[in-house]
């Protein structure tokens, strides 16, 4: 009313600014809450009106919305048959009609589908034998029956003894079966038994029966010689020499010489077993000689010998040496050395009467030189613990293990597995305690080397220096007698290089 009325001074009162309106206005709506959150509040006047205003929005909606009323239109004109043929070529259908226009036709009433699929009289199919395989294995997954697998495993059980080389192909030809709910019977088998041998399986009038092909295998070893060059492993494998006899090879001279001390001009002599098949087919076995003759230095003749049971590797002289001490009884670090130390569990300084190593969970712990095993159980703080006598007043300790490999009386050779890495007894977590005893006291393990020397006498040196003058003449004199051999598959030449 005040907007009508005249003040006090008798004068008409002034219009209201524009802007008080709407900040009135504003005032208003923030304190209605035209909007408010349904989720919040709930029962509340506020929420009650505001689902009141949501169902009245919808009403409203639903009251101005249109109809769904189909809208009138003409139909389509008909399709004739070569239109409705080739709107049906765009399906996925069997390729009937129009092979002279090109255009995928649908099947017509003429093709009957068929009752039952017919099957293939036989499956031709190659396998092959993967690593850490099995011949039945192999056989089951390419879909041999188990009966046929067990009937093939007892029939060339013998001649697989020692298992089936991997890699070995093996062609399959499955027969017809007599119905759905059986597998194939096996028609056709053939594979490479050994090197020397292959197998072929048939089903003459229905039963199972093995045909045995010898194969002519030459045993020749196989000798290379060359000159170092830049590098005597480039060099031998430039020559032929398989990578397996190149890695042999300088692991028998690494002991005998610094490979950084041979140089260009010096000549290598690798023998090493080899067989070579009629077939072409070659494996390559052992090194048996190594020789380097140098510029400079004492020259190599390095021959591997059998005596008493024992593998070696024998100078020209007859002299078998191994030096030094296995470095390490298990694949770890050193964790601790011999001396004074603070006890991890027992909280005080004693004295560590060994070393320890870290290693793995079950690794397998190996005796650093031959002996007699004293000891193998249970051994107080020791835990599982196996003692060996290795003559001379030495002796060596293993503790901690997890479980043990050898027995009290047993003989044992140099890296032979006696145990496995645990943490039996005082110890904190998987490590293997090593002990050197020397007339039953601990001594520092790694202030001893072993070292193992063996000397060939009598009939045994005679037999050594035969094989060694063998191999050597082959080089020096005798080449011809390989050269002589006519030019078979089996025959094996000798291979030289740089």
């Amino acid at each position: 009313m005040s907007l009508w009325l005249a003040d006090s001074l008798g004068r008409a009162p002034a219009a209201p600014a524009p802007q008080d309106w709407r900040a009135r206005l504003r005032d208003w709506a923030d304190a209605v809450e035209l909007v408010p959150d349904l989720g919040q509040r709930v029962g509340s006047l506020i929420w009650f009106r505001g689902l009141a205003t949501c169902f009245g929005l919808c009403a409203t909606a639903l009251y101005l919305s249109p109809g769904f009323q189909p809208v009138p239109g003409a139909s389509g004109p008909m399709l004739s048959d070569a239109q409705y043929d080739e709107v049906r070529s765009q399906m996925i259908t069997p390729l009937a009609l129009g092979a002279d226009s090109g255009h995928r036709m649908g099947s017509t009433d003429a093709v009957q589908p068929l009752r039952q699929t017919p099957e293939r009289p036989q499956i031709e199919l190659n396998a092959q034998i993967g690593s850490s395989d099995t011949l039945a294995r192999a056989l089951s997954r390419a879909g041999v029956s188990g009966g046929d697998v067990a009937t093939i495993t007892s029939m060339v059980g013998g001649d697989i003894s020692g298992g089936v080389k991997p890699g070995t192909r093996l062609d399959i030809i499955l027969g017809r079966r007599a119905s759905r709910d059986r597998p194939r019977p096996l028609d056709k088998l053939a594979f490479r038994a050994r090197l020397d041998l292959g197998l072929e399986l048939t089903r003459p009038g229905g039963v199972l029966s093995v045909r045995r092909i010898p194969i002519r295998v030459d045993n020749t070893p196989l000798r290379i010689q060359g000159v170092v060059g830049d590098s005597i492993y480039q060099s031998a494998r430039a020559s032929g020499a398989p990578p397996k006899a190149v890695q042999a090879f300088l692991r028998v001279i690494v002991g005998q010489a610094d490979l950084g001390s041979i140089g260009a001009g010096d000549r290598y002599d690798i023998v090493t077993e080899y067989r070579r098949a009629e077939t072409g087919d070659v494996e390559v076995g052992d090194l048996l000689y190594a020789g380097l003759q140098r510029a400079r230095g004492k020259s190599i003749d390095m021959l591997k010998w059998t005596t008493g049971g024992r593998t070696e590797w024998f100078e020209a002289s007859g002299v078998g040496e191994r030096r030094g001490v296995l470095s390490a009884p298990v694949a770890g670090r050193m964790s601790s050395g011999f001396g004074q130390r603070r006890h991890p569990i027992l909280g005080y300084t004693r004295m560590h009467a060994g070393i320890d190593f870290a290693a793995r969970y079950g690794s397998p712990i190996y005796a650093v030189t031959d002996g007699v095993v004293a000891f193998a159980g249970r051994h107080g703080g020791h835990g599982n613990y196996v003692r060996i006598q290795h003559g001379g007043g030495l002796a060596t300790g293993y503790a901690h293990m997890s479980r043990i490999a050898a027995a009290p009386g047993q003989r044992v050779r140099r890296g032979q597995v006696i145990g496995y890495v645990g943490s039996t007894g005082l110890s904190t977590g998987p490590h293997l305690h090593y002990e050197l005893y020397r007339n039953g006291a601990t001594v520092n393990p790694l202030s001893v080397k072993f070292t193992t020397t063996a000397q060939l006498a009598g009939a045994d040196l005679a037999a050594f220096r035969a094989k060694l003058a063998q191999y050597k003449g082959l080089r020096a004199g005798q080449q011809d007698r390989f050269a002589q051999r006519s030019p078979a598959p089996s025959s094996v030449p000798v291979a030289s290089g740089k």
